[in-house]
């Protein structure tokens, strides 16, 4: 006697997405890509530091968040900022933009805010007749010397703003001013003098390049290694949330 086969049930159809929990996740989406993009141009910058021309304040692959929203933020396709908390102090380090290479940030320290006099003697900075002390100032003792071409565009940018006789003034890397700081903008140097290309090549930075200042250092590695892969195999843990000042 033959037992008769059975038909096991069918499977039941997947259930049709729900058009509600479909619209919930969209709306969560763009949710999360509206503040990144607010995040990213009014509040928080991530930064690289490609140069030693902070070091040691700021070394070669130290990654940092720059606060963005403490000079003010600008605001994109516009002439406008965001209101300020407050301006560029003497002593701050500021990420900007170049004034010479469009789109490059760049870090550097405030020496001079408008109206200061500012002269350099050796490894000196004198500001409103006053020594400056520098405890993160990084001088090379074997000196720089520089070519007569840059010595004379130092001589071009800083004459109208000198501060004394400009006969026979010869500017150089270590020795130049009194320079009076104009309105609007901002004197900038690196912490590694002699490894640094900032305001006494190019003159003075305008603060509407001013970007924002560095919040804390998230992540960083030492480069300079034999191993493969350094920025897992040469991590420096002990940078990690560390405030640069």
């Amino acid at each position: 006697m033959t037992t008769p086969t059975t038909t096991p049930p069918a499977a039941p159809p997947p259930p049709a997405p729900d058009p509600n929990s479909l619209k919930e996740w969209g709306k969560s989406i763009a949710f999360a890509v509206v503040v990144y993009i607010i995040l990213r141009i009014f509040l928080l910058q991530a930064f690289r530091i490609p140069s030693p021309s902070m070091e040691r304040t700021l070394l070669i692959g130290d990654w940092l968040f720059v606060n963005k929203a403490v000079y003010g933020a600008p605001v994109p396709f516009t002439s406008w900022r965001t209101p300020a908390f407050r301006e560029p102090a003497r002593g701050d380090i500021v990420v900007f933009v170049s004034v010479e290479t469009e789109g490059l940030d760049v870090v550097k320290r405030v020496i001079g805010i408008p109206g200061d006099t500012l002269e350099m003697r050796g490894h000196e900075i004198w500001r409103n007749g006053a020594l400056v002390e520098e405890p993160a100032a990084r001088y090379d003792s074997s000196g720089h010397d520089i070519p007569p071409e840059v010595v004379a565009r130092m001589r071009a940018w800083q004459l109208p703003h000198l501060a004394r006789d400009t006969a026979g003034y010869q500017p150089g890397l270590e020795h130049w001013g009194p320079i009076v700081v104009p309105a609007a903008a901002l004197f900038v140097m690196g912490d590694n003098r002699h490894e640094s290309y900032d305001g006494r090549y190019w003159g003075f930075l305008p603060r509407a390049n001013v970007r924002g200042t560095p919040l804390f250092i998230y992540y960083s590695y030492d480069p300079e290694t034999y191993k493969p892969l350094p920025f897992i195999t040469n991590i420096r843990w002990g940078r990690f949330f560390h405030l640069p000042r």
